[in-house]
């Protein structure tokens, strides 16, 4: 025998299990063939069965269903994902009726409040990881019609990482944390992840999403939602058009700084939980506008990208955003698990007028979301649990099952019957959903459309959308990710996928991993791509600072009537305030008189969870805050994360100290000073502009703040 041939190399591959299986019962031998979990082997692990390259999924294929069937079944109790999660009740009011798009009820009349329950979460994480990770949103709805329910389930990014859900269980198994040792948690920044990503180049428009500042929103309330999919509106006349869902904050678009995000991810883990909960409890309703994409089927061929694809969006400067209506959540609930936790959302929970596309993805979905509600909320009535309930009639001869609630009488359990005198009958055409009848047409295949095949030209759109900070911190994102990521062969991957997106982008990468760029092949998509500045979260808002909580910095001996105007001029313009000293208690002015009352201290409440900080004049009060190493560092991070900052009188040196004030140098954008004195109108009302801006993320100096 050739010794330096493997004693096994002869083996079939059903023998070589069979030998590992003798010596190791308890291990599962690697396979080199991917099969079912009935051993047949699999031809097409990336596309579900179609009728046509662009028709709808067939209920026939058994290898999507058992893939999908076993991951919708892998954990107990909890979500697979988007376990994280937080809601509220509210309502939604339409502007206009709708009636030449769709014949929903709930579209139709400007004087009905249709009332909704919200929940928004994180994808990756368990229920006991932090809010503030870099991921993706979810932003689902649950509309209570007078028809039934609507569950409009979105997320905070337009796009997704895949184009079928048959690679839906890959693509979460991978971004999860790492099967050998569950670790990371509520992370992307790991070899499986990023491996996964390197070999599917369909993900590369919404892994620039991903590492985009949407992925660390300031707060829910200051994010979108999109449907992700394309859906169809259907009028009372059978008529169809396509609609792309939008949720558009009135907030604006507000991101952290990934400085901001990984520190209240240890501080104050619940962040955004809390911050909608106390939103809501002190009257500052969250809103939202829901926008319609409307295009026709004559339209759709005019585009120069598949509208059934996933990984694409509508520029808004080709379709603008139609706004139809408002959301507000004004109520939070009186139970987090009996409704929170227990509420099910499902893509296929709509209601006359409102209908599905051939979008894979979709049609996948379509399947998933009941399957996955039968084990989490333990068999098929869970629709009765209170928070799941319509709030019209549900009449149907269906009964038992576990969790049962009802109690039926009669002998009838089936339709059509003339025991119970033939009810419930058959909704008539005017009142029940009816299905578009879509003509389809075409071979059984495992099969992806070529209009589906361009993978970077939006990813290029979106980094070419961004202002100069957002690029930049897109860079920063990808180059943290990985640097974490242990196998070099695929960060190398990986930035030579972005070298199709943009050169620029690969070489910043690059350089950060100490990777040498191969050549330069240049993007893959055309150069001659448009930007779209509707995605850049910069400006949005329209400069409101309603709910934006500013830090006022004091001790004994401030100037009290400084502090008050401020205070008060803050509060007019809708921010809220909060005093922060060195111990707890009351403060007592310079002035004399009654204390004011002391909200928390640096260690409670650190400048991550402000928006803007406020240093109001008093000597005494000075000399506390200088010899203190928190308020010190307070300042210092503040101006690091490029938030506004405004000092009077004394104050000012406070931001001397800390390097934020230079002499001879003048102040940074968003840094305001009144040196001669206390807090004045002209200094309120300027701040009160510069925290309307959000950040001032070009601060040229900032990485120099050693905070």
């Amino acid at each position: 025998m050739n010794s330096s041939k493997p004693q096994d190399a002869d083996v079939t591959p059903i023998q070589a299990v069979s030998k590992v299986a003798e010596l190791e019962p308890n291990r599962e031998a690697p396979a080199a063939m991917l099969t079912t979990n009935q051993g047949v082997g699999i031809v097409d692990n990336q596309n579900t069965l179609k009728a046509g390259t662009r028709g709808p999924s067939l209920l026939e294929d058994f290898i999507y269903r058992e893939k999908i069937t076993h991951f919708d079944h892998e954990r107990i109790p909890e979500r697979v994902v988007h376990a994280r999660g937080h809601g509220a009740h509210g309502y939604f009011q339409v502007y206009e009726s709708l009636a030449p798009y769709t014949r929903a009820h709930f579209l139709q009349d400007p004087a009905v409040r249709t009332p909704v329950f919200v929940r928004f979460s994180t994808v990756q994480g368990s229920r006991g990881s932090a809010d503030t990770v870099r991921d993706v949103r979810g932003f689902a709805t649950k509309f209570y019609t007078q028809e039934g329910i609507f569950d409009l389930v979105a997320n905070n990014i337009p796009v997704f990482f895949i184009q079928d859900a048959i690679k839906f269980p890959d693509l979460v198994h991978a971004l999860k944390p790492e099967p050998h040792n569950e670790v990371p948690q509520g992370s992307t920044a790991h070899d499986t992840f990023w491996d996964y990503i390197s070999v599917t180049p369909e993900s590369a428009h919404m892994i620039m999403w991903a590492m985009s500042d949407r992925a660390i929103p300031r707060s829910n309330r200051m994010m979108e939602g999109f449907g992700v999919h394309t859906f169809r509106l259907v009028n009372a006349e059978g008529v169809s058009t396509f609609v792309k869902f939008h949720w558009k904050p009135l907030l604006g678009i507000h991101g952290l700084s990934w400085d901001e995000a990984q520190t209240l991810a240890g501080r104050d883990p619940d962040f955004h939980r809390r911050d909608l909960w106390e939103a809501i409890e002190t009257g500052n309703y969250p809103e939202w506008e829901l926008g319609l994409q409307l295009i026709t089927e004559e339209d759709m061929d005019k585009l120069d990208f598949d509208l059934l694809d996933s990984t694409k969006i509508i520029p808004e400067e080709i379709i603008p955003v139609k706004r139809v209506g408002k959301m507000v959540l004004n109520r939070n609930p009186d139970y987090f698990f009996g409704e929170t936790e227990q509420v099910a959302f499902h893509i296929g929970h709509v209601v006359p007028g409102i209908d599905f596309t051939n979008d894979p993805l979709l049609q996948g979905r379509l399947f998933s979301y009941t399957d996955t509600q039968l084990l989490r909320l333990g068999g098929p009535n869970f629709h009765q649990i209170p928070i799941n309930r319509p709030i019209n009639p549900v009449y149907n001869n269906q009964r038992d099952g576990f969790h049962q609630h009802r109690i039926y009488t009669g002998r009838v359990a089936y339709e059509p019957n003339t025991l119970a005198g033939g009810l419930p009958k058959e909704a008539p055409p005017e009142r029940g959903f009816v299905t578009y009848p879509d003509a389809e047409s075409g071979p059984k295949l495992r099969d992806r459309s070529h209009t589906f095949m361009d993978h970077y030209t939006q990813a290029r759109m979106f980094w070419l959308s961004m202002t100069q900070p957002e690029q930049d911190h897109i860079v920063e994102a990808f180059s943290f990710e990985l640097g974490r990521v242990e196998t070099v062969t695929v960060r190398a991957r990986i930035v030579t996928m972005l070298q199709q997106v943009d050169a620029t982008l690969a070489q910043r990468v690059a350089d950060n991993l100490g990777l040498a760029l191969e050549g330069q092949p240049g993007p893959t998509a055309s150069t001659e791509v448009m930007p779209s500045p509707a995605l850049s979260m910069i400006g949005t808002g329209n400069g409101t600072i309603r709910t934006r909580k500013v830090a006022i910095l004091a001790a004994d001996g401030v100037d009290v009537d400084g502090l008050k105007a401020m205070k008060e001029g803050l509060e007019a313009a809708g921010a809220l305030t909060k005093i922060i000293s060195v111990r707890l208690g009351g403060l007592v002015g310079a002035q004399g008189g009654p204390g004011l009352p002391i909200d928390a201290t640096p260690k409670t409440m650190p400048s991550v969870m402000f928006d803007a900080v406020f240093v109001p004049c008093g000597p005494d009060s000075l000399e506390v805050l200088k010899a203190n190493g928190d308020m010190l560092h307070f300042v210092m991070e503040a101006y690091k994360h490029c938030k506004p900052i405004a000092a009077a009188g004394y104050g000012v040196d406070l931001l001397r100290m800390t390097g934020v004030v230079q002499d001879g140098v003048p102040p940074q954008d968003g840094v305001l000073l009144a040196e001669k004195g206390g807090a004045d109108k002209a200094l309120a009302q300027q701040f009160v502009q510069a925290i309307g801006m959000h950040r001032f993320w070009m601060r040229a100096d900032k990485m120099q703040i050693p905070a």
